[in-house]
């Protein structure tokens, strides 16, 4: 039974039981980044679970080695490791070369990476980083990697979004926060935003390939993210917040059903609360706005891509 009205559905949707499935994936290749923590390491390892051979696309190698033995160890899976830094969009390129060229066909791509911080900070290429890493490292990814999903199709593209998207703050005449006061939260809700926009295009672009887009808000849990941060937000975040939010497990648990839940097969351009299909902001659902960042993104991801852009 509905009880609240759209735009606060997502409270109710937060205690709902989450779909589950036992679909096998083995013999599929599943990109994920951001893989050594948090809901990208619990996602690895049910994707290892359910039989997935693995590309891990992180940034610390050993990290990425210790994830790597532990899903050969538990699960006999195999996972390959790529590394790029996420905040500088050419090694995002490169890596997305190095991967495109090893593996053909990728059955499901998870963007998962991303960085929450306190104070603005710029990356080596003059985006705000919360914006970079979150929303154009994953779009000149999915950009490069595109052909060899459609040469996969059925394939699947998992947004790792939020909830966050609720915040607001995106704005097109200042997407590096030079202009105004740097609101954290909006930050990250703007990144949110240009994320999820863009999937919702992306999804139409392949709606006739075979390649389906689900945008996921992985529900309120315990993670890493933000703990490059000083110490009191550490301190906070882990024995605060840490307190109430869930453990992450349930996460992998939601984007596993995603990347495998037969029934999911050609439905496309939805955003759901961990596996609730859900409504996201009306706000945020804009066609000008979608339109002005699907275009922006797209000149970024041509300039770093040349040749290998494939939307």
């Amino acid at each position: 039974m509905k009880l609240l009205p759209d735009e606060l559905q997502y409270i109710q949707n937060s205690l709902k039981k989450q779909n589950r499935t036992d679909a096998r994936l083995d013999g599929k290749i599943c990109l994920i980044t951001g893989a050594t923590s948090g809901v990208g390491y619990q996602s690895a390892r049910q994707l290892a679970k359910a039989g997935a051979r693995l590309i891990l696309l992180c940034r610390n190698t050993e990290k990425a080695r210790n994830v790597q033995a532990e899903l050969s160890r538990d699960f006999n899976a195999e996972a390959d490791i790529f590394l790029a830094d996420m905040t500088r969009l050419a090694e995002v390129s490169r890596a997305a070369g190095q991967i495109s060229e090893k593996y053909p066909k990728i059955d499901v791509l998870i963007n998962n990476a991303g960085v929450f911080n306190k104070r603005r900070r710029v990356t080596p290429d003059g985006n705000e980083e919360i914006f970079g890493v979150i929303h154009l490292a994953s779009f000149v990814l999915t950009a490069a990697l595109i052909p060899n999903l459609k040469a996969a199709a059925p394939a699947r593209i998992i947004e790792v979004n939020s909830e966050a998207h609720r915040f607001g703050g995106l704005r097109m005449d200042d997407l590096d926060w030079s202009r105004r006061l740097f609101i954290p939260l909006q930050a990250y809700g703007a990144a949110k935003i240009a994320q999820l926009l863009t999937g919702l295009e992306l999804a139409k672009r392949l709606k006739d390939d075979g390649v389906s887009v689900y945008i996921m808000h992985p529900g309120a849990v315990r993670t890493n993210i933000g703990m490059n941060n000083n110490f009191l937000y550490r301190f906070y975040n882990r024995y605060v917040l840490g307190l109430v939010l869930r453990d992450p497990l349930v996460s992998g648990e939601a984007v596993y059903y995603l990347a495998a839940a037969p029934e999911l097969e050609g439905v496309t351009g939805r955003y759901y609360n961990r596996t609730i299909e859900e409504k996201p902001a009306s706000y945020v659902i804009n066609e000008r706005l979608q339109r002005e960042i699907w275009d922006y993104s797209e000149k970024i991801a041509r300039s770093y891509l040349g040749v290998q852009y494939g939307l």
